[in-house]
């Protein structure tokens, strides 16, 4: 039997998530192009991507680029910008889709797709479940898990892009989950999120320190809590505290040696995320009347740090 055709892929944003998905695809056959910074794209270019997974440790040669240009002969591209770049990096890439190329957002946050959509991009929406850092130009460490949940952004009749978007992943060694509507799915990552990310960074601690302590595990159930009226009031069908703080247990005890995203920015000196995290979550409470403090509060000191972190 023949085997079926990989799509071009390009992967823009090729930062931790990136570089792993880009490269699980890579590994599988697909020719894959990661659109990033220039020193990462100088030593991958140069070395390989070293993909630095337990027990696996590998270089993985993989097509490299600072500029866009490879979006244009894209079948499918990975969209994994930071959120608060995702209004521009949809403005750069719409004019550049193939009709029929299909985007796929692996982002932080709820409000991605809209954003996307905004820009004439009808972008397919994802949950991403890894545990991965860059700690040097070229050098992906994954410390855990890389399963995906796809989706579309509100209910549709048909479900084919979808449903082939999963297959390639599937082909490649990545578990994924299919949702006919993926909102509900978003919202439940971002509880995540916002129990982990900035108490982390705070705190300077792996998930696997956080769980191990009752005064912080009481902390994630009430910014969990939060998050949970908040989503609820704003018409989200989500799983009630118990269920998602349980969760929340589960997935530290999986990702013990993680840190989050949020720490990683800091400590390289980045504006992080929190504004699409626990910020949203705030926000969102202040525009629907839901008292979100300890939401609030996370939001303000890790805003604290990043105008003290050196550029």
């Amino acid at each position: 039997m023949p085997q079926p055709s990989w799509p071009r892929v390009a992967v823009y944003g090729a930062g931790a998530v990136g570089c792993y998905f880009g490269a699980k695809l890579a590994e599988a056959g697909a020719p894959v192009t990661l659109i990033g910074r220039a020193a990462h794209v100088e030593a991958i270019r140069r070395d390989g991507l070293l993909f630095d997974s337990p027990g696996a440790t590998r270089r993985v040669r993989i097509a490299a680029d600072t500029g866009p240009e490879a979006v244009r002969d894209a079948d499918l591209v990975l969209f994994c910008v930071k959120t608060r770049d995702t209004a521009d990096g949809a403005r750069a890439l719409a004019p550049l889709l193939r009709a029929d190329a299909v985007l796929v957002s692996l982002q932080n946050g709820v409000d991605n797709v809209p954003k996307l959509r905004d820009a004439g991009i009808d972008a397919l929406a994802a949950v991403v479940y890894v545990a991965t850092s860059m700690p040097a130009p070229g050098h992906l460490l994954h410390a855990g898990r890389g399963d995906l949940v796809i989706g579309e952004y509100g209910v549709r009749p048909e479900f084919a892009r979808a449903r082939q978007v999963a297959d390639w992943f599937e082909r490649a060694d990545v578990p994924v989950r299919l949702e006919a509507d993926l909102r509900c799915e978003l919202w439940t990552k971002l509880v995540m999120n916002c129990a982990f990310n900035a108490i982390s960074a705070l705190g300077r601690s792996r998930y696997g320190a956080m769980l191990d302590d009752a005064e912080v595990r009481a902390l994630m159930r009430e910014a969990i809590g939060e998050c949970v009226a908040v989503a609820q009031a704003d018409g989200v069908a989500i799983a009630g505290v118990d269920a998602l703080y349980d969760a929340a247990m589960r997935l530290g005890a999986a990702m013990r040696e993680a840190n989050s995203s949020t720490a990683q920015d800091l400590a390289r000196g980045r504006p992080t995320e929190i504004d699409s995290l626990n910020g949203y979550v705030a926000q969102r409470g202040q525009a629907l009347g839901v008292a979100t403090p300890v939401n609030r509060a996370l939001t303000t000191l890790v805003r604290l740090l990043e105008r003290a972190a050196p550029a």
